[in-house]
């Protein structure tokens, strides 16, 4: 349940914060909170000084990408399109334990780069206070390269961000939440494009014939396919069906678990 009042004060805050801004160029995912800080910055600034970056590399899905395009486009926000180099960085593919610092770090440095480029003064990114709890190595790169966080500055949690995607019929309020294609790679694994291209052509296959929470986890030859609680009975009765879409990406073997359980 959310209490109207304090719901008020963090948007009223988000607003006040993004006003001192000016300009402001937003990390962009297509996810909620992303999307919502793209909404509020594009709201209170405008055209010209919210606008939204997106990070295209490998680790991206294609998917992922076409549907933030139709995003950014309902919000009325310009869209730039950076290309990012971490797959070319060895601390990145190591895979040890902090890809993600490497990641972000490739995704602030261009950024900043097109910052510069066009006089933003600020970069901001969608950190919510429940992202507080989580060890999150790209919280680090952005505090390196002076990125801004407003949503959880202004208190926002991930039940606030659902609340204000529904008030401003944003299409991402119950969107479930994604991560990049390398978060389905074992730590300790190498990321190769082959890996990752393996994983979205599994993840395509299994979204199309109708999964929506959804992880395939790459062991090898052997996936280890994660969905929604409310979608294991499905998956169960369709083992004959998602194993054959699995060779068909490239994978031997296969387990059925849900996503959020060990």
């Amino acid at each position: 349940m959310i209490d109207a009042v304090s719901y008020g004060s963090k948007v009223a805050a988000l607003d006040r914060s993004l006003e001192s801004m000016a300009r402001v160029a937003v990390a962009f995912s297509g996810g909620v909170d992303s999307t919502v800080l793209l909404h509020a910055a594009h709201r209170v600034l405008g055209d010209d000084n919210g606008i939204a970056v997106i990070a295209d590399s490998p680790s991206l899905p294609r998917a992922e990408l076409t549907e933030a395009r139709e995003v950014a486009q309902l919000v009325g926000a310009r869209l730039v399109e950076v290309r990012t180099d971490e797959g070319s960085d060895p601390s990145y593919r190591a895979n040890a334990g902090d890809r993600c610092y490497f990641c972000k770090a490739a995704l602030f440095r261009a950024m900043e780069s097109f910052a510069r480029s066009e006089s933003f003064p600020y970069l901001a990114f969608g950190e919510i206070v429940d992202d507080w709890s989580d060890d999150r190595p790209g919280a680090r790169a952005a505090q390196e390269f002076g990125v801004v966080a407003p949503l959880s500055q202004a208190g926002f949690t991930k039940a606030d961000v659902r609340e204000y995607a529904r008030r401003f019929d944003l299409p991402v309020a119950t969107k479930p939440a994604s991560a990049c294609l390398a978060s389905r790679i074992p730590i300790g694994t190498e990321v190769t494009p082959e890996r990752l291209q393996r994983v979205e052509g599994a993840e395509a296959a299994l979204k199309a014939i109708g999964f929506r929470v959804l992880r395939v986890r790459h062991h090898g030859e052997h996936a280890k396919v994660e969905v929604g609680e409310a979608e294991v009975t499905r998956a169960e009765a369709s083992r004959d069906q998602i194993e054959a879409l699995l060779q068909a990406a490239g994978f031997t073997s296969c387990e059925i678990g849900v996503y959020g359980r060990p």
